[in-house]
């Protein structure tokens, strides 16, 4: 068990349940699942783009990553139903509790003049979503094999009924929000 989610069972859900009026503890929001994407839409012109968003994410998250297809044929950006335009790993378990805690210790701090991450970018139902400009944040990218800097996705899928449950939850996790 990672040290995070040690902390998130011993300290954190205690918090939760006082913080939030809960009767159970089982009632404690909960990350479910993390989702990292990279959306390559320049994979239409260039297979290598693919291989190299492919091995990307594959360095990232820990776990070979599985190709998103396009579901419909848009004619203006010559796209067909059907052809590869991204990649997409989720992270549950062991895992999504170790690329948490690397995400908020490690990775976050290395972004240029980081100030915090936004809080408003809730879904409605307590999930997070958070944008990478560049996949060069992350420790495991080594800045001389890129072969072009590329976006990143990363959403973290919580129990949480409300995005104001969302937000105590991952702000107890380590979560550095803007400060208001």
């Amino acid at each position: 068990m990672s040290t995070m989610h040690e902390k998130y069972k011993k300290e954190i859900v205690p918090l939760l349940k006082e913080r939030l009026g809960l009767a159970n503890v089982m009632q404690a929001p909960r990350l479910e699942k993390i989702v990292l994407n990279i959306g390559l839409g320049e994979a239409i012109a260039n297979a290598k783009a693919l291989e190299a968003g492919e091995a990307d994410l594959a360095a990232i998250a820990g776990q070979h990553p599985v190709i998103t297809r396009s579901r419909r044929s848009i004619s203006a950006f010559r796209l067909r139903a059907g052809m590869a335009i991204g990649v997409k790993v989720t992270l549950r378990g062991k895992r999504m509790w170790d690329f948490y805690e690397k995400l908020v210790s490690i990775t976050l701090p290395r972004v240029r003049e980081f100030q915090g991450v936004p809080r408003t970018a809730f879904d409605g139902r307590g999930n997070y979503t958070l944008g990478f400009k560049e996949q060069v944040v992350f420790p495991e990218i080594e800045f001389d094999k890129v072969d072009k800097v590329r976006g990143l996705e990363v959403v973290i899928v919580t129990t949480a009924k409300t995005d104001e449950e969302g937000r105590t939850l991952l702000e107890l996790l380590g979560m550095p929000f803007v400060k208001e």
